[in-house]
């Protein structure tokens, strides 16, 4: 019952910040949903991980945050060369 619940939530993040990416005014507000929704995606696939109990999961997740974070990073350089004019 409570991982229905759980899902729920996670499904219900992952609609605001889908919502928040479309009509985000700001190139940085969609960076920052994005970097949301990578961070809710992770928080699922651990759920899974729990539910299936399988281990395979959990290195998926790290991967996945190691790659979510560079992502993150790239945007974030992105942003500071276009406010300086670089781009």
């Amino acid at each position: 019952m409570i991982d229905i619940i759980v899902f729920s939530l996670l499904g219900l993040g992952l609609l605001f910040t889908l919502l928040r990416f479309v009509i985000g005014p700001s190139l940085s507000d969609k960076v920052v949903s994005l970097d949301t929704f990578n961070m809710i995606i992770i928080g699922v696939i651990a759920m899974l991980a729990l539910i299936f109990n399988n281990e395979l999961y959990l290195d998926i997740v790290i991967i996945f945050a190691i790659l979510s974070f560079l992502e993150t990073i790239v945007f974030a350089r992105y942003l500071e060369a276009k406010k300086d004019g670089n781009s």
